[in-house]
């Protein structure tokens, strides 16, 4: 049987006053896109940065591509075939457009990054900006740059946060094409993202989370999905009130 492309275990990172994730189970399947939904404060960050190793867990266990990511970092073989993108755009702002994604290639590993440097801009439009230093870009093309270094070199485990924060509508149709390509390809896809109904048009599962708890999934084709999530938020709202005030505290 095919090893999922992200699998978390049981996942828990706690930080004070109860805030972190808590006990989250998760799989993003070889070829499928998951989207990772919920209020500002949910933990959707906090998980990502603990599937990528940037914190560790304090419970459970996370693999990627079947293998465990905990204590010794895997190989950069392994780092080599993810694409992530958390915490904004990255890049060096004297640096060219062009400049910047050889060096995100060659920093996967890749020997030659001419014809995967000139496919990524052409992926995303950045052509007309390639000689431009990035500190004088907008913030959206900007993001753009970080976006194709992120997934220029065709990765097998794809992790995104907020992607389309300062995209204009053509530069989320050009995401979205591409991670829908990338899945085709068999890589396993999860965006975060506060945009319910882009996120749906490509997603295969969407996941809530809320309160640092995944609780539950809505159907990506189902009608009324902002309503059904606002439903699902306000009813583990509830629960998590009517266990507090019964004495077992936060949950």
């Amino acid at each position: 049987m095919t090893e999922p492309a992200i699998r978390a275990e049981r996942v828990t990172r706690c930080f004070r006053a109860g805030a972190g994730i808590h006990d989250v189970d998760l799989t993003v399947g070889e070829g499928e896109i998951v989207a990772l939904v919920g209020l500002n404060g949910a933990g959707k960050t906090t998980l990502l940065r603990v599937l990528l190793g940037m914190l560790r867990a304090d419970a459970g266990r996370v693999l990627l591509r079947g293998r465990v990511l905990a204590g010794d970092s895997p190989p950069a073989a392994e780092w080599a075939r993810v694409g992530q993108f958390v915490d904004g755009a990255p890049g060096y702002p004297e640096l060219t457009v062009r400049q910047n994604l050889v060096s995100s290639a060659r920093l996967r590993g890749v020997g030659d990054p001419g014809a995967i440097v000139d496919s990524a801009m052409r992926t995303f439009a950045l052509e007309p900006y390639a000689d431009r230093r990035l500190r004088v870009l907008s913030l959206g093309n900007r993001q753009r740059v970080g976006l194709a270094a992120a997934l220029q070199h065709s990765p097998s485990v794809v992790v995104l946060d907020e992607p389309g924060n300062a995209l204009d509508p053509r530069g989320v149709i050009l995401l979205r094409e591409h991670l829908v390509g990338l899945a085709g390809a068999g890589a396993g896809v999860l965006v975060s993202s506060h945009h319910l109904d882009e996120v749906a048009r490509i997603a295969d599962r969407i996941v809530v989370m809320n309160g640092g708890r995944v609780i539950g999934e809505l159907p990506p084709g189902g009608s009324e999905l902002e309503r059904a999530f606002f439903e699902a938020v306000r009813l583990d709202d509830e629960s998590a009130q009517d266990a507090t005030s019964e004495g077992g505290g936060p949950r």
